[in-house]
């Protein structure tokens, strides 16, 4: 990275800390939203150039300058930088800007992406200059100055999500713009990493905010009755099909459906739904009558949708038309410096304020140590261990038979006894949830303070029954 990054950067991550609102400084807009006081900034930040040396087999000689955080490069014409070359794949690589480099990903090519003869997968760029070969065109990269200048919404805040690290921010002026559309917005991010806050935002800030919001997770559902839950069925349809049933789009009808984990839609699905987003209606299974449809689509994955099109696991047309709008959640470990703002972002769901004590600056420090592979689901699950285990030490009578601490098994890895003792947490906790709310599943997401889903998706993951079985 240039010296004209490194103090871009580090100017606006102290300003961003200088001027951060905490969690508890939110007030409510004209719709009753939370939020925090608008400040749009921009800042001046680096560009790639890219001189193409030879395309295929030809000889060439031609500049490219691309401004913004991601430059994909590729045969299809949808791509920042197109190369005409029978060897390099449909979506062969991207470019992102990360905080402190860039990052080379190569989107599971066919030929692979090489950096001096050597194939890379996921690597820092080695500026200010490097030579990339794919298939049989070479590229050179480097970076300039650049008159754009990136977008910031200057808050630590939008809504459920809280950041005052450049990537967060960045986010933050990005869903600024989605919301105010009703065009169709992909969501892509690992897991844990807060995609269905996301989706919520854009739904609560929309033009449709006021119409009905139906989330159907493609990953839970099996495929054989996704056709049925995304479109409704007539009676006699097949099998069990006692009564006419409407289909989420339909119950969406004038508002928004969010698909959450679309990367793992079956084959046989993606044409059906791309005909609904194409056409805008739907057949009910079992009928000839098509139905007319408005309905904004937001979808979610936590898979790389240009890396299943080169793999032929999803379909090239469908991703384009989800992907009017894509929007990319950073992972934890690129925002590091957010840790002082979500640790009490979690407190507060948790009704735990009192326990910040806990969280001394020594375990900050220890913390931003950490990689975080789960992301904030991780962190949230890690801030609750550590209340709910000092709160156990410490209200453990001793005359009671209370068990007492944990044996610690040191034969066991700290990941895997961490994951043991957590999931454990989360069982009893769901089963005294459960019981408390008499089997009421919304009853018990509204006590949680948690969305319907993800209780949902953890009685599915401990096997947790609503009537406690």
């Amino acid at each position: 990275m240039t010296d004209l990054s490194r103090l871009s950067l580090a100017f606006w991550a102290v300003h961003s800390i200088m001027t951060s609102v905490m969690p508890g400084d939110r007030s409510r807009d004209g719709r009753g939203l939370e939020t925090t006081p608008k400040f749009s900034r921009s800042m001046a930040a680096p560009r790639l150039s890219l001189r193409i040396e030879r395309e295929g087999n030809v000889v060439v000689s031609k500049t490219v300058a691309v401004d913004g955080d991601i430059l994909r490069i590729g045969s299809n014409e949808a791509n920042d930088v197109v190369i005409n070359d029978r060897l390099v794949s449909r979506f062969h690589c991207r470019i992102e800007r990360g905080p402190r480099a860039w990052r080379l990903i190569d989107q599971d090519s066919m030929n692979g992406t090489h950096i001096a003869g050597v194939t890379m997968r996921d690597c820092d760029l080695p500026l200010p200059e490097c030579r990339l070969e794919i298939g049989d065109s070479v590229i050179v990269i480097s970076e300039e100055p650049s008159i754009a200048r990136i977008e910031l919404l200057d808050q630590a805040s939008f809504g459920d999500l809280y950041g005052v690290s450049l990537p967060m921010r960045r986010l933050f002026a990005t869903l600024d713009r989605v919301c105010g559309s009703d065009s169709n917005v992909l969501i892509e991010g690992a897991s844990g990493t807060g995609k269905e806050l996301v989706a919520m935002e854009i739904v609560k800030r929309g033009p449709r905010r006021k119409k009905p919001f139906v989330i159907v997770d493609c990953g839970a559902i099996t495929p054989s009755v996704l056709e049925s839950e995304l479109f409704g069925h007539v009676r006699g349809a097949f099998t069990g099909a006692d009564r006419d049933r409407v289909g989420a789009f339909e119950a969406a009808e004038g508002g928004t459906i969010f698909l959450d984990e679309i990367g793992e839609l079956s084959l046989d699905m993606q044409p059906k739904l791309l005909r609904a987003l194409e056409a805008h209606e739907i057949r009910r299974v079992g009928e000839t009558k098509a139905r007319k449809i408005d309905v904004r689509v937001v979808a979610a994955t936590n898979r790389c949708l240009e890396r299943e099109v080169n793999q032929g696991r999803f379909r090239e047309d469908l991703y384009f038309r989800l992907s009017v709008v894509t929007v990319r959640v950073p992972l934890l470990k690129d925002r590091l410096e957010d840790l002082e703002l979500l640790v009490p972002a979690v407190l507060d769901g948790l009704d735990a304020r009192t326990s910040s004590h806990l969280f001394t600056p020594e375990l900050f420090a220890e913390m931003r140590r950490y990689d975080w592979p789960g992301n904030v689901r991780e962190l949230r699950n890690f801030v609750e261990r550590t209340v709910v285990m000092r709160d156990s030490t410490l209200g453990v009578d001793a005359t009671s038979s209370s068990p007492g601490p944990t044996t610690i098994d040191l034969d066991r890895s700290f990941r895997d006894g961490k994951e043991d003792l957590i999931a454990g947490y989360e069982r009893r906790y769901l089963e005294a949830l459960l019981a408390w709310a008499g089997g009421n599943v919304t009853k018990a997401a509204r006590k949680a303070r948690i969305d319907r889903m993800s209780l949902y998706r953890l009685m599915q993951r401990h096997d947790v029954k609503p009537n406690g079985s």
